[in-house]
């Protein structure tokens, strides 16, 4: 497959060479899916064979630090292909949805100058949509004093509160989830208007390519990955964590951490915590599926046979889950794993994801 190239313009007049550029309209791919269904991995082959970097959309890899809990890229992983928008900031300074949208459209707007072609991964839903959708936060700048205020009154009293005064944002929000919790809070503070009704919307003006991972083995996969990043070390970088940042920092209250905190202060055994960690896994990747599938339309890859679609696929592609929900929703949970180093779905998803990006592409 050839790589996408932007439109020469070399030797043209200044209007064809304008009419040229005005022309090509460029493509962002979005790889999505629940967490561990192997994005990490086909992200990586897809990237190579198309000369791209990966502009990853999670919200807490974002993180310096937060690696084994997050399943963050490993080296060797980020040595054969440049990411973007890993270890930005430290956990105690987080970054809000406009901020990374900022950071993300920059990133985006590079790789569409440097090959016409941008490559999202990730399963953070709100953070996809802010991108593939426009969504547009308020501009509300931090405040620290009023930060300081709800993380006093405790992360149970916050969400209930923002459950009574945005309920559309709470439903949105997990409920360990202090950091949009305290943002949605501060927003509505500030404005005297809850952040669900401000998120408007303004479509980008690039074609999107939506692939989902959603493999029907993905209880095991979750299964396999709860161990590997306990047997990595998610115990002692919560540690370390701990005591950088201290036992007040959002970040830590989330899932994987907030299981090896309760470890480390003796209120669960080592098999409890791992089991919890797997449950609360499985509940999380539960709701992005859901996410997926009521506010994105992605080809989900390796789930139809045949798939007809990769002959008519121009342009924003047709959602295939209602052709492929028997077998993407069957078994326990519905759930996936990533980031082993392994190509535990073989090659074919990379062939098909290459077909689905030259249909759009050209």
């Amino acid at each position: 497959m050839n790589k996408p190239r932007m439109p020469d313009t070399t030797g043209l007049a200044p209007a064809e060479a304008g009419e040229a550029s005005r022309a090509f309209q460029p493509v962002t791919i979005a790889l999505m899916g629940p967490t561990a269904s192997g994005k990490t991995d086909l992200a990586l082959e897809l990237a190579e064979a198309l000369d791209l970097a990966v502009i990853s959309v999670d919200s807490r890899q974002l993180y310096r630090g937060m690696d084994v809990g997050t399943a963050k890229p490993t080296a060797a992983q980020r040595r054969r292909v440049r990411h973007e928008l890993l270890d930005l900031r430290n956990p105690d300074q987080p970054i809000n949805l406009q901020e990374f949208s900022q950071l993300a459209q920059a990133a985006i707007a590079a790789e569409h100058r440097r090959r016409g072609v941008a490559l999202l991964v990730g399963g953070s839903g709100l953070y996809l949509q802010a991108l593939l959708a426009g969504l547009t936060p308020p501009a509300v700048p931090p405040q620290p004093a009023l930060r300081a205020q709800l993380a006093a009154l405790g992360q149970p009293f916050c969400h209930g509160l923002l459950a009574q005064a945005d309920p559309t944002a709470a439903a949105r929000i997990m409920p360990a989830d202090a950091v949009r919790t305290q943002r949605a809070l501060e927003v509505l503070y500030a404005t005297g208007r809850p952040l669900s009704s401000q998120q408007g919307q303004r479509p980008p003006a690039w074609r999107i390519l939506e692939l989902g991972l959603n493999p029907p083995d993905l209880s095991q996969r979750i299964h396999r990955r709860t161990r590997r990043m306990y047997q990595d070390g998610l115990v002692e970088e919560t540690a370390a964590l701990l005591e950088r940042f201290g036992p007040t920092c959002p970040l830590l209250d989330t899932m994987g951490y907030a299981e090896a905190r309760q470890l480390l202060a003796g209120e669960l055994e080592h098999a409890q915590a791992i089991a919890l960690t797997e449950r609360r896994t499985r509940q999380y990747a539960k709701r992005q599926r859901t996410w997926f599938r009521r506010r994105h339309q992605p080809l989900w890859l390796g789930t139809v046979p045949g798939n007809k679609a990769l002959e008519n696929c121009g342009g924003r592609p047709a959602s295939l889950y209602e052709e492929s929900r028997s077998e993407a929703d069957s078994g326990p949970g519905g759930e996936s794993f990533s980031g082993t180093g392994a190509r535990p779905m073989g090659g074919d998803l990379l062939q098909e994801a290459l077909m689905l990006a030259h249909n759009v592409l050209g």
